[in-house]
């Protein structure tokens, strides 16, 4: 795993020949995430248009 001063670092798990896709861990100095993950994303723009419960439900 190659780890630079700020404390993030990757390490590759699995890649694809073919396809060069690849999953990994990725970790943070807040924690380990597991690659390839969907993470969706509100920009300010689309989180202005939603209620607290429309945030809360998603």
């Amino acid at each position: 795993m190659t780890e630079d001063r700020t404390g993030f670092s990757f390490k590759c798990q699995a890649n694809c020949s073919h396809t060069q896709a690849r999953a990994g861990v990725f970790a943070t100095p807040h924690g380990v995430v597991e690659t390839p993950k969907f993470m969706p994303v509100g920009t300010l723009a689309n989180v202005k248009t939603l209620t607290p419960a429309h945030l809360e439900a998603a």
